[in-house]
């Protein structure tokens, strides 16, 4: 064992220790890998691949301190009983409720509080003023937890903090502030807590200044249809049934706009007509989802979007950011290169009657005249021709590390698929404006009819097509860096026009990878309708495509669980594990023999 690999297991080794000796759980099986343990009594740490970063050894210590905090502060029932609804509710929710067992850690232990502390700080160590350039960039869920940190665990006052905060600061004063004094006198009661939270939480209102008028008419509405409700209730039951089947053909008619003799769209058509699938898919089908205009809309080739000297410029400032990296990457993209080509080595059958002659026998004609000519016919293999469709976020909370990392992750991989005759597409999501851009615009000149549903306008990129050569298009993946370009996300609709493009192609093998950071926000749309407006279209959406085709999905998700949108998820700690995890899934797939049925 070299003296890297000995350093690595010591540290390794210390860091279970503390773990145990935090939780008090001295039975606890801790591993250092990428995947996340689905075992009880079981921890899955991420793997510190550079000792000698400082920063990365103190995250790594922070993250696994925390886990242990929680292991031993959180009680799930209460979490769990306490836990509001919508995704953007639930987030803040486990924002406030990890700072709350990492303030108890931090108060009995001074080391963990400044691992977290540090740790924390990190993340703003390399940010500039000038680069935060609206304040409406931030989303609320960065702001919300600066605030609290700001408070439980008294930061540094940086330029930097303040304009993170600027623009959500007044409505955390308004509805916040005043319940800060009395989380801190509960914070090791979390029954306690977990209800203050929730209910400031439910104080938050996200929503513009308008959107108390659209209150005030709703419950008008709603007050007026209280007498017809008895008359109602007896339509109920028929409603749903006919909601539930106009929203599948509703699904259907995005999902597939595909050539009417397209292979694939036939055998859509085919399942779709199943009862049983129908019948299936209504319990999750409750609430139609809307698009108030696609009219703003754009799909974007990489190139259309910045000329070509800055998009030069963008790659190489993506290629120096992550030298060492991509050196470990590509030690991974080998392994999966060595995986596809050994599925792709060529076999015959020799000395058959007919086929292709075999000119190495051609000897023995020469020999004996007699003899007969020998004929060869090539083995078939059981790889397939393959398509790969990488759709990576492109939201505001991928700036930094995860969206260098995701790109160059992305890079890799569609070179080394290319020698070996693996297409590969490469496509990112956002929107084009934050607030809602012209699409709130064009809502606020109609008078802003109620539950207009997606309210701004989308932005999907294509940095690299499936046919195009990596040669052809890896600069175009340097785009992800610029600045202002990462906003929203709406991953349902991305969902589908990745699946759109991909459902068209002809090869026989077709693979649909998600790179996510977390559930889709966007706050126009969320700010006037429910909470979990994004969040039940992408489920429904994962739900039809997993169950309906034959095209494999797997989703990463960088710091948040995603496994409760699709079925084969993998979640990682820390980005710096990305591209382990992106190689090792798709080197699993092109392993599988066992053929995958949704």
């Amino acid at each position: 064992m070299d003296e890297n690999e000995l350093l690595k297991e010591r540290f390794q080794s210390a860091v279970s220790s503390t773990v145990k000796t935090i939780s008090e759980n001295f039975d606890l099986d801790i591993k250092f890998n990428n995947n996340t343990s689905t075992k009880k009594n079981s921890l899955n740490l991420p793997e510190i691949i550079n000792l000698k970063s400082l920063q990365d050894i103190t995250n790594l210590r922070a993250f696994a301190d925390s886990e242990a905090l929680k292991i031993k502060y959180t009680n799930e029932k209460v979490y769990i009983k306490n836990e509001p609804k919508g995704s953007m509710e639930k987030s803040l929710y486990a924002i406030a409720e990890k700072i709350r067992y990492e303030k108890i850690g931090s108060n009995k232990l001074k080391g963990v509080g400044n691992n977290i502390i540090q740790s924390y700080e990190n993340k703003f160590e390399n940010k500039k003023t000038e680069e935060i350039k609206a304040e409406t960039a931030v989303p609320i869920t960065e702001a919300f937890e600066l605030y609290l940190r700001n408070y439980f665990f008294n930061l540094k006052e940086t330029g930097v903090k303040k304009k993170f905060l600027l623009h959500w600061k007044n409505l955390f004063d308004k509805n916040l502030k005043k319940k800060l004094n009395e989380l801190s006198n509960c914070i090791e009661d979390q029954q306690q807590f977990n209800n203050i939270v929730a209910r400031v939480i439910e104080c938050l209102n996200f929503k513009d200044k308008n959107s108390k008028e659209e209150k005030t008419e709703e419950s008008k509405d709603d007050s007026s249809s209280g007498s017809n409700n008895e008359e109602n209730d007896q339509q109920n039951s028929k409603d749903e049934i006919e909601q539930s089947e106009a929203e599948l053909n509703a699904l259907d008619a995005n999902i597939s706009s595909i050539e009417e003799n397209d292979e694939s769209q036939s055998e859509i058509k085919q399942i779709e007509g199943d009862p049983n699938i129908q019948k299936k898919n209504q319990n999750i089908l409750k609430e139609k989802y809307k698009v108030f205009t696609n009219e703003f809309d754009e799909i974007k080739e990489a190139k259309e979007l910045e000329n070509e000297q800055e998009i030069i410029k963008l790659r190489k400032n993506l290629d120096q950011q992550l030298t060492g990296l991509q050196n470990i990457i590509t030690k991974l993209a080998n392994k999966l290169q060595r995986q596809l080509m050994a599925k792709q080595n060529r076999s015959w059958d020799f000395d058959l009657e007919e086929g292709i002659l075999d000119s190495s026998k051609l000897s023995r004609i020469i020999i004996d005249p007699l003899h007969s000519l020998s004929y060869k016919l090539e083995k078939n293999t059981e790889f397939k021709d393959t398509v790969v469709t990488l759709l990576i976020d492109n939201s505001g909370s991928m700036r930094g590390r995860p969206i260098s990392v995701a790109a160059i992750c992305a890079d890799i991989l569609s070179r080394t698929l290319e020698r070996c005759s693996v297409k590969v597409e490469i496509l990112g999501f956002t929107t084009k404006n934050w607030k809602g851009g012209k699409s709130r615009e064009k809502w606020n000149l109609n008078n802003k009819p109620a539950h207009p549903g997606r309210l701004n306008d989308l932005r999907h990129i294509v940095y690299k097509s499936a046919d195009t050569p990596w040669r052809q298009a890896n600069k175009n993946l340097g785009l992800m860096l610029k600045e202002g370009l990462l906003k929203e996300n709406i991953d349902g609709e991305a969902l589908l026009w990745a699946f759109k493009r991909i459902a068209k192609r002809k090869e026989e093998r077709k693979i649909l990878m998600i790179i996510s950071d977390g559930a889709p926000v966007d706050d126009s749309t969320l700010s006037v309708n429910s909470g979990d407006y994004l969040e039940k279209h992408l489920k429904r959406t994962v739900s039809w495509i997993e169950e309906n085709s034959k095209i494999e999905v797997v989703a990463v998700g960088i710091g948040h669980d995603v496994s409760r949108y699709y079925k084969k998820a993998i979640k990682i700690a820390d980005v710096q594990e990305l591209g382990d995890v992106m190689i090792n899934e798709l080197t699993d797939l092109f392993s599988e023999k066992k053929k995958i049925i949704h």
